[in-house]
């Protein structure tokens, strides 16, 4: 049997199954001069992607979105609407089998999301083809603001940003907060470096100890890590893997006295700095964490970044140092 399904409208309806996923949802607001299809080959997925997509952020980037289906090989479900000359709009979908679901291609962890549309008017008409249960999340402000009055989202986590055109080094970002908080966040990079810290850059070995350390930390914590999910640890490694094309790969590894302290996995593109993962040894080092922070906003300075994106969620801290911007999402049942 074929990865790929074209469905007419003629032949379109809310039973045709994508080999073995169901379509729902369906209810026949397709205008007569437009077709839909639903793809889950993956080159032809690619090729949609690069005519169809924008890059903007890292999220929006196939490499990106690919390291996830390498990790987990969920079955694209691509949705694309035409007409008899053109692609239209393509909505990116995955089935997420452990939450048996439609999410975004490359699993609920991308953020800042924009729909991929020549036109924002097809995006309602795709929504309301989409199957069910779906869940969008992390829709970006501007796509939500556009759509606001056609289509109803839902307010979603956070992300957490540090806007650097104002900034020559880390000291004055400090200066723009309260003085206790100013006070505690030099207080921690003393502490750091009176045990004389060894900064290595781009040593991408250290993404195993990065695992490890994190998987320590949040258990500590007594959360679980999602590195618990070998699916997981696969997807990051393509990650770095797959740098050097549409975005970049930096890590910075902190050692102290011959051990790892902390690592930062930090994606770069365009004019921002991406903190995607990190691993912060927190119960032998205190302090590492905010240590991490100003040295990694003096290195996004250096290299001449306008942003540093924190992303989402706060964790209990974000928001205390940095300014939160609004994501959305879109349900579906």
């Amino acid at each position: 049997m074929s990865d790929f399904t074209a469905l007419s409208r003629s032949s379109f309806s809310p039973t045709t199954p994508d080999t073995n996923i169901g379509i729902t949802g369906f209810t026949d607001p397709l205008p007569k001069d437009l077709d839909v299809e639903i793809i889950s080959e993956i080159e032809r997925c690619h090729d949609l992607w690069q005519e169809l997509s924008n890059p903007k952020t890292l999220f929006d980037t196939w490499e990106f979105r690919f390291a996830f289906y390498l990790g987990y090989h969920y079955r694209p479900h691509f949705i694309l609407l035409k007409n008899n000359k053109e692609n239209l709009a393509l909505l990116p979908l995955w089935y997420d089998q452990d939450e048996k679901r439609y999410v975004w291609f490359g699993s609920d962890w991308q953020e800042e999301v924009v729909f991929f549309s020549k036109d924002p008017k097809y995006i309602p008409l795709l929504l309301s083809i989409a199957p069910t249960p779906l869940l969008l999340n992390a829709i970006s402000p501007k796509a939500a603001f556009l759509l606001g009055k056609t289509v109803t989202f839902e307010s979603d986590k956070a992300k957490y940003v540090l806007r650097l055109e104002k900034f020559s080094n880390h000291e004055d970002y400090l200066a723009t907060l309260k003085k206790n908080e100013r006070h505690s966040m030099r207080k921690d990079r003393r502490r750091i470096e009176r045990q004389n810290p060894e900064i290595i850059i781009d040593r991408f070995a250290d993404f195993d100890s990065l695992v490890e350390i994190s998987k320590k930390r949040l258990t500590e914590k007594n959360q679980v890590p999602d590195w618990h999910d070998p699916r997981r640890i696969e997807a990051f490694r393509q990650v770095i893997s797959l740098g050097g094309r549409s975005y970049k790969n930096r890590m910075i590894t902190v050692k102290i006295n011959g051990k790892i302290a902390g690592v930062d996995l930090i994606c770069l593109l365009h004019d921002t700095y991406f903190t995607v993962k990190c691993g912060y040894n927190v119960a032998e080092f205190p302090g590492i964490g905010n240590y991490f922070n100003l040295i990694e906003i003096d290195d996004a300075i250096k290299l001449g970044f306008k942003k540093i994106d924190f992303l989402q969620n706060n964790y209990t801290w974000k928001s205390r140092w940095f300014e939160a911007v609004p994501l959305f999402k879109y349900q579906k049942n």
